[in-house]
Order: structure tokens, then C-alpha cells, then sequence
């Protein structure tokens, strides 16, 4: 049960129909905190093979090895204005007037040295001539005729100059082992004439949704709940650089559950959602089992998702998560994408948390770490956090405008509004 005290002084809590009985932690200790569960997954994620891959394709996927500079970027000193390349010694005295001696464009060489009482016109980019040590900016500028201009004020050496090797010198080092390639990334690849990087493989997923209860979005029937868990878990699974295929819904059958889990050995990542908690009819588990999986643990003492199952079959990682949709979702947060982070090669696996504060009182029972879907605004140079009005695990509406969980730990049991918390970003928040 979670209580939000908004600043209204109205409560807010879980309808009874969706209340958990509070359990205590001393009857269920084969339960595992955040951190042991993450560990274990991690100790069996570990990075797949390399290949090689165009940059755009490579896009979210982690460098394989250190990336060099191949050249000097830029090649030569060049002006960072439009304007008049000159020796700054020349105008100390300004306003003075300069011999304008040619024009330097973006791309074109210099073809005179600047000597004493010269000056050559310059547009960004262009080539710094020999004998300048400065750029006069336009705006600071009075021709004076076509071959003269008058210098305003005076210029230090080295003004609206950019360096040669001010983006890259060749041989440095560009891009340490690890490192995720973003849009920033794989812009400086492109600029060193790079068309291909090594990085590790996309992660091969399935997803397969069980329950009776469940249609797919295509063969929406009456009576059913139409499952949106396999088609959101893939889109986040693809965000995370996975290469997702469906297996479709399997039934409240343990026959039929084990045969969709037992060939599974050309996927690096299975995930099913339901089926996976002490139910009359949650096979999951034991389908797992017959099919050789070890299970590696099942529940962690979390809400949502205290239901989640990790186990592995040979090189194949198997997560269990809870058929409620948002439940399903902030394990997928906590758990599967740290592993398709490590697998794809990042040094960062785990998604930092944040520091913030807490804009309302949050009460809870001691025993499970609560993550709160939450929105978040900057205040005064800080993050304050919003819970949504609900927190139900079957709400979809409840992850819809959240941007960041709040983490409330296992033994905390109140929160005063302006307490710090952290807060763990959410990835379905583009």
C-alpha cells in the first residue's frame, strides 16, 4: 500500500481491490534486495561477440576497442568569425587603418602572408594566412574602399582563432573502449573518415506474453485484454540496441509454455511477462526448470514487480517479469536493460540515479523498495519530484508523462515533502 499526501492534504492510496497484504520480510527471505538481484544478473551478461558495423548502424551499441584520431581536425588555424585576419601588433593603437590584401574563404588556401599594415578579409572556416596571430570580427570593422578597412578597436593575439588540432590531433585518442555511440559520437567518427566501427553484436530477444486472458492488438476479441506488454517490451528492447523477435501469446498451458521455451538456443535474451508468480496457473517457473534453465533467483523485494524471475540456459538469459503492465515495465527498467546495456558493450551498464527532492509527504510499509513513477520539474537549481495520483501495477495511464522512479528504500517508511530522494530515469520517456 503506498498513501501520497499531496500539499492539498488530500490522500491518495491504492484501491482496495488492488491492495497487497503487507508480507513480512522475515517470512519470505529467499527474496533478494535491488542491488543482490542486479548483481547476479550482471555477473552473467557480459559483453557479445564483436563485428563490424557501419556508424549509423553501430548507434546505441558500445566501442569494441579505443578509437584513434586518423588526422588533425581542423588542419590549420582558422577563424571562428567573419571578419579581417591581421597581426595584433598592428592595431594596438585602433582605431588604425589596414591594406585589405585578398579574401579567404571556407576552403580555400591562403595565397599572401600578412606583413606589416596588412590584412586579409576571412569568413568562418577559413585558413588563418601566415603572419596573423588574430581575427578582427566584422562588427568591430569600417571599410574604408575596396582595398582598405578601418580596425576599431584593438585585437589581442589569438582572438576568434580556432586552433589547428582543436577537435582532434592525430594519434589521441578519440573514443575509450566502452563507450556508448550517441549522436556526438558517431558525428566525430564521420569526421575522421570513419564509415565502420567495431562494436559487439545486437542482442538477439524474444518476448512471448502468457495468459488465457490475453489477444494480440491484430485479433482484438471481446473478453479479452488486449496484450500491450510484448509490443511496449519491444520497442523498449529495440531502444536498448536488441534485435527483438515475437513469439507471440502462450496460453495458461504448462506443455504448451514449456514447448516456447525449450528451443530458445539462438537467443541471447528470452523475456516472457505473466506466468511467473505462485498462481494456480503460472507455469513459468517450472516450465523453465524442465527445460534445463537454472533459475538464478525469483522475486525481489521491490513494488512493482516484486514477482521477477532471471534464469539462464547456457549462453541464454531468461527473465520472468509480471503481467501487470506497469509492473512489467519498471522491472524491464531495473533489470533487462542494464543487461542489454552490458551486453552491447557499455562501460556505464547501470543507469545512474539522480539526486532530488520529493514535492509531496510519501508514507509506506517498511519491507519492499518502492519506485514510484513520477514527473519532475527544476526548481531552484534542483529536481523535485511528483508522484502520479495512481500507483496501481495494472495502470497503464500510471507511466504515461513519468519521467523519472522514485526510490524509496526497503526501511523507509515516510518521506516529509522537500526530503531528498533519488530518482532513477526511465527510458519509455523519450
Amino acid at each position: 500500500m503506498l498513501l501520497i499526501a499531496l500539499r492539498s492534504g488530500v490522500n491518495l492510496s491504492l484501491p482496495k481491490g488492488n491492495r497487497e497484504p503487507l508480507v513480512a520480510m522475515s517470512s519470505i527471505p529467499s527474496m533478494l534486495t535491488v542491488d543482490e538481484a542486479l548483481a547476479r544478473i550482471l555477473a552473467a551478461a557480459t559483453p557479445l561477440a564483436a563485428e563490424t558495423a557501419a556508424i549509423a548502424d553501430a548507434f546505441g551499441r558500445s566501442t569494441c576497442e579505443e578509437v584513434r584520431a586518423r588526422r588533425t581536425v581542423p588542419p590549420w588555424d582558422n577563424s571562428a568569425m567573419d571578419g579581417y585576419a591581421l597581426r595584433s601588433a598592428d592595431v594596438t593603437a585602433a582605431p588604425v587603418r589596414l591594406q585589405v590584401i585578398e579574401t579567404i574563404y571556407a576552403g580555400q588556401l591562403p595565397r599572401h602572408q600578412i606583413g606589416r599594415g596588412e590584412c586579409s578579409r576571412i569568413m568562418t572556416g577559413g585558413p588563418l594566412p601566415a603572419g596573423a596571430d588574430a581575427v578582427a570580427m566584422q562588427e568591430r570593422t569600417r571599410p574604408c574602399g575596396d582595398h582598405e578597412v578601418e580596425i576599431l578597436e584593438p585585437v589581442a593575439a589569438g582572438s576568434f582563432v580556432r586552433p589547428r588540432g582543436e577537435d582532434a590531433r592525430e594519434g589521441e585518442m578519440l573514443l575509450p573502449k566502452g563507450t556508448a555511440i550517441g549522436i556526438a559520437e558517431a558525428a566525430l567518427l564521420w569526421s575522421q573518415g570513419y564509415s565502420e566501427v567495431r562494436v559487439p553484436r545486437r542482442p538477439r530477444l524474444a518476448l512471448l506474453s502468457t495468459g488465457d486472458e490475453l489477444s494480440s492488438v491484430e485479433a482484438a476479441a471481446s473478453g479479452k485484454i488486449i496484450d500491450s506488454n510484448s509490443p511496449a517490451l519491444s520497442l523498449a528492447s529495440a531502444n536498448c540496441g536488441a534485435a527483438v523477435t515475437g513469439l507471440g501469446i502462450a496460453r495458461d498451458n504448462a506443455e504448451e509454455l514449456g514447448q516456447a521455451l525449450a528451443n530458445r538456443s539462438g537467443h541471447d535474451v528470452v523475456i516472457t511477462t505473466g506466468g511467473a508468480s505462485v498462481g494456480a496457473r503460472d507455469f513459468v517457473r517450472d516450465a523453465l526448470l524442465a527445460a534445463g534453465a537454472e533459475v538464478i533467483f525469483w522475486k525481489v523485494a521491490i513494488k512493482p514487480g516484486k514477482p521477477v524471475l532471471f534464469a539462464r540456459r547456457a549462453s541464454t538469459l531468461f527473465f520472468g517479469l509480471p503481467g501487470n503492465p506497469t509492473s512489467s515495465l519498471v522491472s524491464f527498467e531495473l533489470f533487462v536493460r542494464p543487461a542489454l546495456r552490458r551486453m552491447t558493450g557499455r562501460a556505464d551498464a547501470v543507469v545512474p540515479s539522480i539526486r532530488g527532492r520529493t514535492e509531496v509527504e510519501v508514507s509506506k510499509p517498511a519491507g519492499l523498495t518502492h519506485f514510484i513513477r513520477a514527473t519532475t520539474r527544476s526548481r531552484d537549481g534542483e529536481l523535485w519530484a511528483t508522484p502520479l495520483e495512481t500507483q496501481t501495477s495494472g495502470a497503464i495511464r500510471s507511466m504515461v508523462g513519468a519521467t523519472h522512479l522514485m526510490v524509496v528504500p526497503s526501511q523507509t517508511t515516510h518521506l516529509a515533502a522537500g526530503d531528498a530522494v533519488m530518482l532513477h530515469p526511465v527510458s519509455w520517456q523519450r
